[in-house]
């Protein structure tokens, strides 16, 4: 996977930068019919997740729209849990990627936010209205281009490209805003057996990038504390953090998930749980629009843009000099061995986790 995205970024440098200047950017031309939508989102399972709130919102204000999105294969799963998606086709698929361009759209909304590559399909679809983020030359190639700060959170970010087609911003704290299809939920209750009538914590501790992964020992250690307090623990993830999961629970503390769900049941999981730890990940991100309350652990990312707002949601994060050093998805190689992250004890992650489950059963 990161040879892939690696690859993709070279493409970006060398053909993507130099097609935006060859490319004319056409006039626009308005419409108040709107029938055809299609959103461009590359990228991680994050980011479509936190375009969720836009989708609805572009939904409530053109009832009668179709709304398509061209993803890729390692995010397009996410967009089965968002309600008002009509169609969903990939853009490392050549097939799904042509049938894209027979949609004829009458506004594309490329909501990447940097890299330039997807701003060329943007202006090559021929749509009336090209909105997108205007972060370096891919702005010559929108009718709108917006802003963007790493100051916002995501959701406020992609709320903020609908302004050009008149639609005013909405709560996007208001949760859920993620549903289950009937299937996945069906599936993780046989999975999750009797635990389906027992609160439990869900642990997720994979990542992206190595920077992100506070390690199978330490969430061990944290499993094994909330285990003897008396709270039950399921593991989730993909096959790859299926060793790790193995380790969090070598006492046989926990029921391990991982590599034995696919995402909408991974997230059918995550919606019967109590409360979900995790790193700076796309589940993290599932965990807070299915409504979940979260405790997350941040090093590398900028909290202020992905870390979870609101009350129901607690962030343990270091603030060391060196961090954040993410930027438009590309993290270092870091010289500290992510001191930013490594430097969270198990004992703060507990202690956090208690509270937050006491205060949550005083709620209850």
């Amino acid at each position: 996977m990161l040879r892939k995205i690696f690859f993709l970024k070279l493409l970006d440098l060398l053909f993507g930068k130099p097609a935006c200047f060859l490319l004319k950017k056409h006039s626009a031309s308005p419409s108040n019919k709107n029938r055809n939508l299609l959103i461009i989102r590359p990228g991680g399972i994050g980011d479509a997740v936190l375009l969720a709130p836009a989708v609805g919102a572009i939904k409530k204000k053109f009832p009668q729209a179709e709304v398509s999105v061209l993803a890729e294969k390692r995010n397009a799963g996410i967009f089965a849990l968002i309600p008002g998606v009509d169609l969903v086709l990939r853009y490392d698929v050549p097939k799904e990627f042509l049938a894209a361009f027979r949609l004829r759209p009458d506004v594309v909304i490329d909501t990447e936010q940097y890299h330039r590559l997807s701003a060329v399909v943007a202006r090559l679809m021929g749509a009336n209205i090209l909105i997108g983020f205007g972060t370096n030359e891919r702005a010559r190639l929108f009718h709108h281009a917006i802003g963007y700060s790493h100051d916002n959170y995501e959701a406020i970010s992609f709320m903020q490209l609908l302004g050009p087609l008149g639609i005013d911003p909405i709560d996007i704290h208001e949760t859920p805003f993620l549903t289950i299809p009937v299937a996945a939920q069906s599936r993780a209750a046989n999975l999750l057996g009797l635990l389906v009538e027992t609160p439990f914590v869900t642990i997720f501790p994979g990542a992206s990038i190595p920077e992100r992964r506070w390690g199978g020992e330490r969430f061990g250690e944290v499993a094994a504390s909330l285990a003897a307090l008396g709270y039950r623990i399921v593991i989730v993830g993909g096959q790859e953090d299926r060793a790790t999961a193995d380790l969090i629970i070598a006492d046989g503390d926990g029921l391990n998930l991982a590599g034995q769900t696919d995402l909408t049941e991974t997230a059918a999981i995550i919606r019967q749980s109590a409360m979900l730890i995790s790193g700076d990940s796309g589940l993290l991100h599932i965990g807070v629009g299915l409504g979940i309350p979260t405790l997350s652990l941040f090093g590398p990312g900028i909290s202020q843009k992905w870390a979870p707002k609101g009350p129901q949601h607690r962030v343990l994060n270091h603030h060391l000099p060196c961090s954040p050093c993410t930027r438009f998805g590309y993290t270092q190689k870091c010289r500290h061995h992510a001191k930013c992250i490594q430097e969270i004890t198990p004992d703060e992650v507990v202690q956090a986790a208690i509270m937050m489950l006491k205060s949550l059963n005083k709620k209850g």
